[in-house]
This record gives structure tokens, sequence and C-alpha cells, in this order.
């Protein structure tokens, strides 16, 4: 039998169906070289990282040591902290601008292989077709263009098996081993991992039941936690500019909740409620912290404590009373 927090995790993180083209999975981004966006991208500097992510300056500063120092880096932390958003953000800054064709994000998953990652034969109308993958032109497009830096985030990079879907590469992740050739699987030539791309990868610690990260791993990447950022400067900030009180009684008491959730030997602070659920363009309304309570919290707190009804029932009355 399923221990609750066994339960929860997979509940929570059920795999989802991976869908095809007739001949080629799909990416969360075209890795095709866009020269249009090259030529529309934006200015993006460390001033815009900070205006947008709720770091304070020395956390950049200490993270853009450790990515040039390490090369690969992991952001780990609860469900809806901004990892993701953070880390895209973050390479933007040290590009200088928005260049989607140097930044390119995919996600892993337990049926994620090497053939999908670096290179592999696919299935086409005819039978077979030798396709490269998102890893192997990436590197290509970086080991073509030294002087620019690439950026490579991998979304649940804990969810896939990194030994099968790196195969033989895996040991080209380390900084000391940049630029050395290894021969690879399916093709009659030697890779190399360039220096100028950097690798990011997203890790919810909520989902640590799903793939068990080992040594090798731990290794080659170094991990940074982020953790809801209701107490920073940069939400007060937010906070004060919305201006409406609903709005700061909702997250009091949703502090409130992280405090219980931390304190519950089941779950812990890996399970927290990350400032992102409230984080918005749209003007802030009774409606919409309705809409969020009703249809965001409450169903997560009943995932979470799904056998203690009354913690439910409690902290559902004290979220919707906020809105008073």
């Amino acid at each position: 039998m399923k221990t609750r927090q066994e339960a929860i995790t997979t509940r929570l993180f059920a795999e989802e169906p991976f869908y095809f083209w007739i001949d080629d999975p799909v990416w969360i981004e075209d890795f095709k070289d866009k020269q249009e966006e090259k030529s529309n991208a934006k200015v993006y500097t460390k001033d815009d990282f900070l205006k947008e992510v709720y770091f304070s300056e020395e956390q950049y500063d200490q993270l853009y040591y450790l990515l040039k120092r390490k090369q690969n880096i992991i952001f780990q932390g609860p469900s809806g902290v901004g990892k993701t958003f953070s880390a895209k953000r973050f390479a933007y800054s040290i590009l200088g601008e928005k260049d989607d064709t140097r930044v390119k994000i995919l996600q892993f998953h337990q049926s994620y292989s090497y053939e999908d990652f670096v290179i592999g034969f696919r299935p086409v109308k005819n039978g077979f077709t030798l396709k490269k993958g998102p890893f192997y032109e990436i590197c290509k497009q970086a080991e073509q263009d030294r002087e620019h830096s690439y950026f490579l985030l991998i979304d649940e990079i804990n969810r896939g098996d990194i030994s099968k879907i790196f195969g033989e590469l895996f040991t080209l992740l380390e900084v000391d081993k940049r630029e050395e050739k290894m021969q690879i699987l399916y093709a009659n030539e030697e890779f190399l991992i360039p220096k100028n791309l950097y690798i990011i990868g997203m890790m919810n610690t909520a989902d640590r039941s799903i793939a068990v990260l080992d040594y090798a791993l731990r290794r080659r990447f170094a991990f940074v936690d982020f953790t809801p950022a209701f107490d920073s400067q940069g939400f007060k900030k937010y906070q004060k500019e919305i201006g409406d009180k609903c709005f700061n009684q909702v997250i009091q008491v949703i502090k409130q909740i992280n405090e219980e959730i931390k304190q519950d030997e089941l779950l812990g602070s890996s399970f927290q409620i990350g400032h992102s659920y409230f984080c918005t363009k749209q003007t802030v309304t009774k409606e919409w912290l309705e809409s969020v309570i009703e249809f965001e919290m409450i169903p997560l707190l009943k995932e979470y404590w799904f056998e203690e009804e009354r913690k439910v029932i409690e902290w559902s009355k004290k979220l919707r009373e906020a809105l008073v």
C-alpha cells in the first residue's frame, strides 16, 4: 500500500501522454534557427531580470558566478516558485537580449530517450530515418558560433532517466570535459559539447519519487533552491502596487498555509504554495482572486490533505473569508 506522500506525488504528477507528429516528437519549442526572430531580439539586461524576478542583486551575482564556474545548474523548488520563468530570463540577461534562437527549452519525461534527445532513427511514412535531436542541434549551433553563449533549458529534468537520455555524452557535461570529442551512436562522427553551451534544469522538489538523482548527476550539476517569495522585496513591491485589501489578506492566509505544510511530516517545504499563482498582468479583482482560490488553491489542498478533510475545510474557509 502506498504511503500518503507517495499517493500525493502520484496523483499530482501522473505522467502526461506524449504526442507525435507523423515523424517527429513534439518539442516545447522548435529547434530550427529562426533568423527572423534573431533580427527582432530585444535588449535584456541584469536590471530587466531584477525587475521581473524576485531576486536581490546579490543573489543574481552569486547565480551568475555559479553558472560560469559550473556551466550546468538545476533550479529546484516547489511548484509555482517561478523556476522556468526565472531560468529563461536569467539566460536572456546573460545574452544581453531576448534571442530565442540561442535559448531552447524542452521537457523530460519517463519515456524520453537518447534517440529523442541526441540522435536516433525515427519512423516516417516509408520506414525509418536518422533524426537529429534538440541536444545535437544546439551543440552544433553553439560550436559554429563560438562568439556567443547558448542555453538549453530542461524542464522536469528529474522525470527522465538522465543516464539513458544523455548516454555516452553524460561524461562530457563536466566542465573539464567540454570540447573533448567522443564517438556517438547511430552516426559515424565524433561529437563534443562546446564550452559556450550552458544547461539549466528545473526540478520540482515534490516530484522526487519519480526519479532519484544519483551521485553522477549531482557531481555534474550545481543546485539552486527556489522558495516562495512572498516576503521578498520584489513581491512586496508588487503587492503594494496592487493595493488591494483582499489580495493582502489572501496572501497572509497562503503564508499561514505554507507554515502548516512545512510542519506536516508527510509534506514538508517541498510542497509549499508558490508565489507565481498570484502573479498576473491582469487587473486583480475579487473575481480573479475567487477563481484562483476555488479552482487552484482549494483543489491543491484537497490533493495534499485528501485523508484529512478537516484541514481542507478549515483552510478553505479561511481563504474564502479573506475575500470579505
